[in-house]
Parts: C-alpha cells; sequence; structure tokens
C-alpha cells in the first residue's frame, strides 16, 4: 500500500517540480492530486506520463492524505497548512511561515534527519530557504571534521527564486534591451534585472541586512549548530535558474583543501568538480534539472588561520526546493509513515 499525496500549489514553478520529481524518483504513492487556488482551477500538471487538474484548494477535505507538499505563500500556507494537519495529513512547507517555530522541526535530510522525528507537535515540516539549503549540505560534514566557527557566504540568486514574474520581468528586460522603444522597466525587483545585479533581496531590516541575508544565519543555526557564526551578503542576479554561492569557513580545527575535497567527495548529496582549469568548476547552466550540490573551487584562504573558500552550486528549484521537500517525504516514510 502506497501513500496519499497531496501537492499544493501545484501549477507554479515549485509545485510543478515536486511533481516531475515525486515521478522521477518513484515515490511509492497511490494516489497523488494537485491542488491550487481556483483561479487555476482545471489547469494541467504533469506527473509522470499522467496529467493531473488542479483541484480547488480551498474547498479539498485533506482527511484520509498521508503527506501534504505545500509551495504556496506564507499567507496561504497560514490558511490552508493548519486545516490539512488538523485532518491528519503531515504538511511539509516550502514557505518562511514555520521556520522559525520551535515546535516545528526544519530539515535538509543530508544534514539533520533524526530533527524529523519532531514532526508529531504540529503534524508541519518546514523546508528551508533555498540559498541554506545547499549551502548546509556543503557545511555539515565539514562541521563534523573540523567544528566551523564562522561563515562568510556571498549568493549569486536566480531570479527563479523570486517566481514565474520574476522570470519574465528578467527575459522582457532582456529582449526589450535590444528594440529600441520597448525597454520594460523594473516592476518585480527595485532596479532592472536584465545585464545587472541587485544587491538586495527581501525587505531590509533594522541593522542593514536584508531578511534573506537574516534567514542564511537563523535558520544554519537551526539545522547544523547554534554556535556557528554567520554573515551574509545576498545578492540577485540575471539568471533563471541556478543559485551560486562563494563561502569562506572558519574552523576551530585545522583541515586542509585535501582533505576537505575528500569529506565532500563521501558526503551525501554532493558532487565535487574542482579540476584548476578553465572550465573546472560547475555554474548555473550545468546544474539546471541535477539533484546534487555541486561543490567547486576549494581552496585555502591565506590570510586567515584554519579557514577554506568554495564555490558551492544548485538548481534552487530542486535542491533549494521541491527535490528536498521530497527528499523529507521519503524520510517521513521511512522513519515514521513506513507504507509502500
Amino acid at each position: 500500500m502506497g501513500y496519499r499525496i497531496a501537492v499544493v500549489g501545484a501549477t507554479g514553478n515549485v509545485g510543478r517540480e515536486m511533481l516531475n520529481i515525486l515521478a522521477d524518483r518513484e515515490f511509492p504513492a497511490d494516489e497523488v492530486v494537485a491542488l491550487a487556488s481556483r483561479k487555476s482551477l482545471g489547469q494541467e500538471c504533469g506527473y509522470g506520463e499522467k496529467t493531473l487538474k488542479a483541484q480547488d484548494l480551498d474547498r479539498f477535505d485533506f482527511t484520509g492524505f498521508d503527506i501534504a507538499l505545500f509551495a504556496i505563500g506564507s499567507e496561504a500556507t497560514k490558511k490552508y497548512a493548519p486545516k490539512a494537519a488538523k485532518a491528519g495529513c503531515v504538511v511539509i512547507d516550502n514557505s518562511s511561515l514555520y521556520r522559525y517555530d520551535s515546535d516545528v522541526p526544519l530539515i535538509v535530510p543530508e544534514v539533520n534527519a533524526d530533527a524529523v522525528m519532531g514532526y508529531a507537535k504540529k503534524n508541519i515540516i518546514a523546508n528551508p530557504n533555498c540559498s541554506t539549503a545547499q549551502m548546509v549540505v556543503a557545511l555539515k560534514p565539514l562541521h563534523d571534521r573540523a567544528t566551523i566557527r564562522r561563515v562568510v557566504v556571498s549568493t549569486y540568486q536566480s531570479v527563479s527564486g523570486a517566481g514565474k514574474a520574476a522570470m519574465d520581468e528578467l527575459w522582457n528586460q532582456t529582449k526589450g534591451m535590444y528594440v529600441p522603444g520597448q525597454e520594460v522597466e523594473p516592476k518585480h525587483f527595485p532596479k532592472q534585472i536584465a545585464f545587472n545585479v541587485i544587491p538586495h533581496i527581501d525587505v531590509f531590516m533594522e541593522d542593514g541586512a536584508t531578511k534573506e541575508e537574516w534567514k542564511m544565519v537563523a535558520e544554519t543555526k537551526k539545522i547544523v549548530d547554534p554556535k556557528i557564526r554567520v554573515h551574509a551578503t545576498c545578492v540577485r542576479v540575471p539568471v533563471f535558474v541556478g543559485h551560486a554561492e562563494a563561502i569562506n569557513i572558519e574552523f576551530e580545527e585545522e583541515l586542509d583543501e585535501e582533505e576537505a575535497r575528500e569529506i565532500l567527495r563521501k558526503a551525501p548529496g554532493i558532487l565535487v568538480v574542482d579540476k584548476r582549469e578553465a572550465g573546472g568548476y560547475v555554474t548555473p547552466v550545468d546544474c539546471v534539472g541535477d539533484y546534487a550540490t555541486y561543490v567547486s573551487r576549494i581552496r585555502t584562504d591565506p590570510t586567515q588561520d584554519n579557514t577554506l573558500s568554495l564555490w558551492c552550486v544548485s538548481d534552487n528549484l530542486r535542491k533549494g526546493a521541491a527535490l528536498n521537500a521530497v527528499q523529507i517525504a521519503e524520510l517521513l516514510g521511512r522513519r515514521v509513515l513506513k507504507k509502500g
């Protein structure tokens, strides 16, 4: 007997990826339903060789369903997630609503799988921010070996992390640059995104950090270790899919680059591509559609004792969102629900 799965927000970028990944990974599901808002009612969504039609989330009864993968904003999640959880359906939520709730586990399966058992307090599990998810996959095996003291990270985040409207804005602005009189003014972003980079993701906070930067700090502490100090600068770049990060890591113990490279090669979810030659590294274009978190350019920082730098790349719609949610569902199945 398999699971009954609901994908909430199935017509959006992340929801569609969730359906694709459930099919690709042959998740043991007897039934999968696609749910969306009333305006998307009846839209078709691919699920392997099947086509699902989006059902009305507002009228849906979650009773009898095992897992609901949520890919809608925090406001809608606030309304519907408690209903699903109360009906006995475990919610795996991709929004930021529950990430900092002490009664809700924040899970990256390669990093803190044991924390999944905390789901029972609210019947909800949180999926981390896309930029955090890939970073902690790389940090955890190194932390286990040499204990991370401090992380300084600069991100290069694709527009898909901001949704379909953001992707459309990049596309339309890029086209408009070549057609006089058809220039597109910024609407989704505060400045032009085409042929530009914007050091501003989410809202600004009182200390000068943006909320995206704060998320990376808070989530790394919750997922990996509250003692790790993190400083982030998050930048939106004119790339459609794939986040990249330049990460500088200070350790309590000595760890040379060769050992770090071997540790990462053996770590779950990571592929190391690190040749010191032109093209011997992974870029966002290379990682699109892949499940792995890629690590390249591992090297010693000579300006600080016990410090390494590395380059980390991943498909943000997959590991940063949909894939991680499905991996949590797989983990939940193995550890708790045990069907299929």
